[in-house]
């Protein structure tokens, strides 16, 4: 069934004339998401043109989607807002919260019991604000968002980093804060910097062992971690009307790890292919009365050095399969070259697990190319050497894979079937022996390989590849296999050779599926009672932060300086800690306790300038805060880089953080500190960083005439009773200034419904 039809063809209704509007102010050809962003802006019809990377602008997204493990935090604060219901189509999806342990038949049943709370406040507040609700088991958010939700030429938020997969259907879907989400819910504009424009051109056609998959992985080498930040990435030419929609999927999932704000593709036929095949005819009629807005123009594509801030260009011909790792998703090894790299870096060679799935790489596309490894495996005599698992991506991926004997043939190479949930990717894995921290290799397709990220062990070298890619070394049970050129030995002793991977771009018998998990909400939420347990562990309502206090910020305590990579990982874990996403108080004890500091290389484990003691950090600032002292977090580059969790703010903010000083932020991030009412501030000179000594007290001056474009000044009163003072830069706009004043974003929307009530 096609979802939200009459909303869609609102969009397209106003697309058109759009675009045009835009086209004649901006006074040139557009590139596809310049369509999209101009068609979305808050005031209606384009009135002036915005500068790329500078202006920040108002949108007005089409729709909200949430996972269970952030949609808690979002609804708590939704909760706040004063609204009966949502303003715009919203999704609530349960597939993070669910352990991989020894099989979906198992552990399903077993993630049910465990967060039966969780999961019924999910479900009742969903009904009550007219909330879809996806039920635990019905997939991941981005793989059933693609087959149920996203359209060509639409914009949707959504509170995962990993919303951006809904680029391979030609939407501009952005990661979010769960304070962004709220405000889009309440019917609110979404406020957004311009982005500026990032082309890539594919030519050519993927052949043999290559797949979309190796396309991102490329590109993440190219452009690095921070490569994207602060820019839409387009992908054109031949080479991309050549992709699959999952594979388009596969490619836009990953333009997270590079820091993108999102990806998209233009308007194609493997579009209307995958709409048609996902039931949803009318969404694919309608899209093609405008088919030539949902696209760049063509003088775009033609000279794109003259519309793009950056322009790539990548032959798909001759593209190697790739292997990315470890530790971060952007080192980028050819496969050809891994034998030689590992050897040369002391990565285990031998593989301990291969794992296929996650919402980059589990659509039935995937699974089937997989599959086409493993059938010739066993024709061949070959065995797994590793241990192996399968996470579809959705039920109707996973019905319809099941039907097709996929499924089986994966089983019968000895792979455990998990969940249609996140699994290992979120680290909701049980493995068995990880907490042995035994230094190992995983190979899999997910998208992001940090440190502890799978199984909370920091010795496992995990390396991202294509789902066929993983399935060939998974086989030979080494990280050096090169399938295009090397043998393995079977089970008669004979030299095989795997042939390239096979498979089908959608099931040649259609999608089917009996029950996909989904549930409507009520017709009228507004006598449904949501109840949080005052005494729940795992659910807590939010009380308001509090306003900032008119002054200076003045004998800060430095909490941490992090040294490194820092990424929302290392500031609020996920794995085990999932299950305390509601509970502010609670999880905030794991603040910061991944991350590395500077005076002593250690984790968790912090100097407590009152005491004098080291310890582990939440530790630390709890103390802090009950002696009434603020604090402040010093950072490297790229800082928060990662997921969209906003409790990597939330949770500093509510133990008494007033800033967060770094070297340079990643987008989402930045951008959820503000909405909580902190401080994010970067340094003017990066050197800056180095004159802030262990036992520093810190004032921050200024804030009492805190002004866009004009920088602070911090501070330094070292222990011998100098002082150093030096300039910080900040992004903050007037409306920013202002959700600082207040103590946070929401206590503005909370704010305007007291007053509109009182009316």
């Amino acid at each position: 069934m096609a979802f939200d039809l009459d909303m869609i063809k609102k969009v397209y209704a106003n697309f058109g004339s759009r675009v045009d509007a835009a086209r004649k102010i901006v006074g040139r050809p557009l590139t596809l998401s310049e369509k999209i962003l101009y068609a979305h802006l808050w005031d209606g019809d384009p009135k002036k043109a915005f500068a790329r990377g500078t202006d920040y602008v108002d949108f007005a997204p089409d729709r909200v989607a949430m996972q269970d493990a952030t949609a808690q935090m979002a609804l708590l604060q939704f909760m706040q807002a004063g609204r009966p219901q949502v303003a715009v189509p919203s999704t609530v999806h349960c597939d993070h919260l669910i352990t991989a342990k020894v099989g979906a038949a198992i552990d399903l049943p077993n993630a049910k019991t465990e967060s039966a709370e969780v999961f019924d406040f999910l479900s009742s507040v969903s009904n009550k604000y007219g909330i879809g609700f996806w039920k635990p088991g019905a997939g991941i958010i981005h793989q059933v968002v693609l087959e149920n939700y996203a359209f060509p030429g639409g914009m949707m938020i959504g509170t995962d980093s990993h919303t951006v997969n809904a680029g391979g259907l030609g939407m501009v879907a952005i990661g979010v804060g769960g304070a962004d989400a709220c405000d889009v819910m309440a019917g609110l504009p979404w406020e957004l910097k311009f982005p500026k424009l990032i082309g890539i051109k594919l030519t050519g056609k993927l052949n043999g062992w290559t797949a979309a998959k190796d396309i991102i992985l490329k590109v993440a080498g190219i452009l690095t971690v921070k490569g994207g930040t602060g820019a839409i990435v387009e992908y054109f030419g031949d080479g991309a009307t050549n992709l699959s929609c999952t594979g388009k999927g596969t490619i836009c999932n990953m333009g997270a790890e590079i820091g993108a704000t999102t990806s998209t593709f233009g308007y194609d036929e493997s579009m209307e292919r995958y709409l048609r095949a996902t039931n949803r005819n009318e969404v694919a009629d309608e899209a093609n009365k405008i088919k030539e807005y949902l696209t760049g123009d063509a003088e775009v594509y033609a000279n794109p050095e003259n519309y793009f801030d950056q322009v790539i260009e990548i032959n798909l011909d001759e593209l190697e399969p790739y292997l990315n790792g470890p530790f971060t998703p952007d080192l980028a090894t050819p496969v050809s070259q891994m034998k030689i790299e590992a050897e040369k870096n002391g990565w285990p060679l031998k593989v301990e697990w291969g794992l296929i799935g996650s919402c980059t790489n589990s659509s039935y596309e995937d699974l089937s190319r997989a599959a086409s490894i493993a059938n010739q495996a066993i024709e061949k005599g070959l065995t797994t050497k590793s241990a192996f698992g399968i996470n579809p991506g959705s039920e109707q991926v996973r019905y319809t894979a099941n039907r097709d004997g996929f499924l089986k043939t994966f089983e019968d190479l000895d792979a455990t079937i998990f969940t249609n949930a996140c699994g290992p990717c979120i680290g909701m894995w049980d493995r068995t022996g990880a907490e042995k921290a035994e230094k190992n290799t995983i190979v899999h397709s997910f998208n992001r390989n940090f440190a502890k990220r799978a199984d909370g062990n920091p010795n496992t070298f995990a390396f991202v590849a294509s789902p066929e890619m993983v399935a060939a070394i998974a086989i030979s049970g080494n990280l050096g296999f090169n399938p295009l050129t090397d043998t393995l030995t079977n089970n008669k002793g004979e030299q095989v050779k795997l042939d390239p991977p096979t498979g089908h771009e959608l099931p040649e018998k259609g999608f089917a599926v009996e029950d996909a998990g989904f549930q409507a909400p009520a017709a009228d939420g507004s006598g449904v009672n949501v109840l949080v347990s005052p005494t729940s562990h795992r659910l807590q309502l939010l009380a308001p932060f509090t306003a900032w206090e008119g002054t200076d910020l003045k004998g800060l305590k430095l909490l941490i300086k992090a040294k490194g990579k820092c990424t929302t990982d290392h500031i609020s874990m996920a794995g085990p800690w999932l299950k305390f996403r509601g509970h502010l108080d609670n999880i905030s004890n794991n603040m910061l306790i991944g991350a590395v500091n500077y005076f002593n290389d250690k984790t968790d484990t912090v100097k407590n300038e009152t005491t004098g003691e080291y310890g582990p950090v939440p530790a630390t600032q709890r103390d802090y805060k009950a002696k009434g002292l603020g604090s402040i977090v010093v950072g490297d580059e790229n800082y928060g880089e990662g997921s969209s969790r906003e409790h990597a703010a939330m949770e500093p903010r509510h133990l008494g953080v007033r800033a967060v000083l770094v070297k340079s932020f990643a987008r989402i991030h930045e951008t959820n500190l503000k909405k909580q009412g902190m401080l994010g501030l970067t340094f003017c000179d990066k050197d800056d960083y180095d004159k802030i000594l262990e036992d520093d007290t810190i004032d921050i001056l200024g804030l009492t005439t805190f002004t866009p474009d004009v920088p602070l000044t911090i501070v330094l009163h070292h222990a011998d009773g100098s002082e150093e003072q030096f300039p910080v830069n900040h992004t903050y706009n007037a409306q920013q200034i202002e959700w600082f004043v207040a103590g946070g974003a929401l206590n503005i929307i909370r704010r305007e419904a007291a007053a509109k009530a009182a009316l």
